[in-house]
């Protein structure tokens, strides 16, 4: 088994970035999910909402962000410093809420016109929890950036081809991966062999990761990450043949075990 792609999203919920390696840190892969759009209550505003955020394509550099979107100037975002933090949550059901600095009037005017309503842009300064003790499987603990639950997501090329052949079979069109929003993808393994990994530990190159269990997946895999065109799969068929305890599942969490580059062409091997 080898990694064949690496990608990133530095905004939450904007469009992917993709690389050829990256730096692994305790709480995920370096400039992914740092910043996040918050509404008036603080609370996250992501692609479950907006389709319009698959047209926000953001790039980190060194002490900040630069935000591009068709019909836009391209704005260059300074990460934050001083200044009182902010409270925010990733979603509005979460009960721990999360210092994170204000990005500023500009950025907030910016995304605002992207997305036509009242938001604001903030940065994750320091990873923190954003669940409480006992909400997750495998407790990360501080270790996580805006992403919903875990560090990192890993999927399988063999299981998208399973999936696929689902939707050939009632006269669906394919999918690609980007509805998944993946981390890290993996192929010459079986498919669904992922769920098998849960609760291992998974080396990939010189790095060790924990698998914490499979994701279950929500509304934004039907959402076309270039276009934002919504239909009803592929999540109706994961319904179908990949309903868990009524969770739709596809694709793996991971933790970090230790930090480092990684590189795709990797190794992968479960212990």
């Amino acid at each position: 088994m080898r990694l064949t792609s690496i990608h990133t999203y530095p905004v939450k919920g904007c469009h992917r970035l993709d690389h050829d390696d990256a730096l692994v840190q305790p709480w995920g892969l370096a400039g992914d999910r740092r910043w996040m759009v918050v509404d008036a209550d603080g609370v996250g505003v992501t692609q479950r909402e907006t389709t319009r955020l698959v047209g926000l394509r953001a790039t980190v550099h060194p002490g900040g962000l630069s935000l591009r979107a068709d019909g836009q100037p391209d704005l260059d975002v300074p990460e934050p410093v001083g200044g009182a933090p902010v409270a925010v949550r990733t979603f509005r059901n979460r009960k721990v809420p999360v210092p994170a600095l204000p990005a500023g009037p500009a950025a907030d005017a910016w995304l605002g016109a992207l997305l036509g309503r009242p938001v604001r842009l903030v940065w994750l300064a320091r990873p923190t929890r954003h669940l409480a003790a006992g909400d997750r499987e495998h407790d990360t603990g501080e270790q996580v950036s805006f992403a919903d639950a875990y560090p990192l997501l890993l999927a399988n090329t063999a299981s998208l081809d399973a999936l696929n052949g689902w939707l050939a079979e009632a006269g669906k069109e394919p999918v690609p991966m980007t509805r998944f929003r993946p981390n890290l993808v993996v192929d010459g393994a079986a498919a669904w062999a992922e769920d098998d990994w849960a609760g291992r530990s998974l080396r990939i190159g010189d790095r060790r990761f924990r698998a914490a269990g499979p994701c279950d997946r929500c509304v934004v895999t039907t959402t076309d990450q270039e276009t934002g065109v919504r239909t009803k799969e592929p999540l109706r068929t994961l319904g179908r043949y990949r309903n868990v305890q009524q969770k739709l599942l596809f694709g793996l969490h991971l933790v970090p075990v230790d930090s480092g580059p990684l590189a795709v062409g990797a190794p992968v091997v479960p212990e």
